[in-house]
Parts: structure tokens; sequence; C-alpha cells
């Protein structure tokens, strides 16, 4: 289905675990990581497969986003 069809349904894309790892350039094992420990997004399973709607992702990163401050004294710490 392409974008436009399911924007007509009122449905929004979902990614797979491993299309959300490649996005974010990590291994598929660090998705499921966070998700075990409830700093990632949520998914829904389908079937045998975890799907993740983009604005889960959208929301789950925003939830690990270092303060400026912090993101400048680990700069500093080098």
């Amino acid at each position: 289905m392409n974008a436009e069809l399911l924007s007509g349904l009122g449905l929004e894309p979902v990614l797979t675990t491993s299309k959300l790892a490649e996005y974010l350039g990590v291994h598929v094992q660090v998705i499921y990581d966070l998700c075990t420990d409830g700093r990632g997004p949520s998914g829904i399973r389908v079937g045998r497969e975890i799907r993740y709607r983009v604005s889960d992702v959208v929301h789950g990163l925003d939830g690990l986003h270092e303060p400026a401050a912090s993101l400048s004294a680990q700069r500093d710490d080098r």
C-alpha cells in the first residue's frame, strides 16, 4: 500500500523492527532492548512481527532526547 492510500483510509505508515533499526543506524537488538526497558516506541504485534507507527517512533525518540547541557558536558569529558 502506498502512503496516499493509507492516508485516505486514516491510517499512518508503520515500520518493521528491521526498518526502524536501519533508519536509526543501530542493530535490531538495540530496538528490542529499548522496548524491553520501556524506553522504546510502543509496537503493534502483527503475527510474529512487531510494527511501529511512525508517530510512536517520533514520540519515543523525543523521550530519549538528551538535553543540550547534558550533551555539552559529555563533549567536555572527552
